[in-house]
């Protein structure tokens, strides 16, 4: 599998990613379960795929236990781990205090790829504290890399002032055909700063793999309060996932894979699907290793285009 850079000098990584918020609990549906998304994980490495995103957050911490019972079976030489600190614990002490718990849960005495999950306004935190924290985390070898997310370009800047000895390799934001705010600014940031970005819900949590339509919606917690998954947007939707479905009969690969190449294809973009099967992690996998062709991404981009102009605001 092609391999990816991280930030200018930093490590590289698998082209395709691997998100476990699916692994938090039965907030994706009462058909998740912890084996399944273990083995799914075990599966996704097996192919190529060594990029394995969680975060404390994800049911209290629950879906990174449930990655270091995975890194413990496929071995720890073979994962690059990135796991994030929740945006309520961002004082120094409570970073330094996330990343311990977070080690635990996981198995392992070092995280790859430690980001900010999200900017936290309400905690009047200063971005300084909280990088100095992780730098501190980084010369202790607890951390080898830090990143952040959902961060915009002025967020990213001041955080990047706030360090001293090293810089942020990538800024995880929501990012899809169907959800293409990063180009209003961040994409070309980052491309011009080497600052690698992780797509996550890079296919929209499963409207671009044409699993719902106005008619049949999902049910659990996660999906059904979005308004994305309104009757009327997911309607709306549906020219782009025809699109997505002709584009892939061409190339014998499905429409996610369709969606998660379109991505991919963005230099310095990495997409990070969610998973909670083995046959997710190999159609997963399946997104890896071509390329769409140059009228292809130009339809692609104006079916987008014409789609977001009818949603209802979500």
């Amino acid at each position: 599998m092609k391999r990816v850079s991280l930030g200018k000098k930093g490590p590289k990584v698998s082209e395709i990613g691997v998100g476990m918020w699916q692994a938090g609990g039965k907030a994706w549906g009462s058909d998740v379960r912890d084996l399944d998304c273990q083995k799914a994980m075990e599966r996704a490495i097996g192919l190529g795929i060594d990029l394995v995103d969680t975060a404390e957050a994800y049911g209290d911490g629950h879906s990174e236990e449930v990655v270091g019972k995975a890194v413990k079976a496929v071995g720890r030489d073979n994962v690059f781990i990135a796991t994030k600190v929740g945006g309520e614990h961002l004082r120094g002490r409570d970073v330094e205090r996330a990343c311990r718990e977070s080690l635990k849960r996981l198995g392992v005495r070092e995280i790859d790829l430690y980001q900010v999950h999200w900017p936290n306004p309400w905690s009047l935190t200063p971005i300084p504290e909280t990088m100095r924290a992780l730098e501190r985390l980084e010369r202790q070898g607890k951390i080898r890399h830090i990143g952040v997310s959902n961060f915009a370009v002025r967020d990213l800047e001041e955080a990047r002032a706030s360090l001293s000895r090293t810089d942020i390799v990538s800024d995880q934001v929501q990012y899809s055909l169907l959800h293409r705010e990063p180009e209003a600014g961040l994409v070309s940031y980052a491309r011009r700063e080497g600052i690698a970005l992780l797509a996550w819900s890079p296919i929209a949590k499963g409207v671009l793999a044409g699993k719902f339509d106005a008619k049949k919606r999902p049910r659990d917690p996660i999906r059904s309060d979005s308004d994305l998954f309104k009757p009327q947007n997911l309607k709306a939707a549906a020219p782009l996932v025809s699109s997505l479905r002709k584009i892939g009969k061409a190339h014998r690969k499905t429409s996610a894979q369709v969606a998660l190449r379109w991505l991919a294809d963005h230099p310095g973009v990495i997409p990070i699907p969610g998973m909670k099967r083995p046959a997710q992690a190999e159609e997963n996998a399946g997104a890896a290793g071509w390329s769409l062709s140059p009228a292809e991404r130009v339809l692609l981009d104006r079916v987008s285009s014409a789609v977001l102009a009818r949603l209802d605001t979500f």
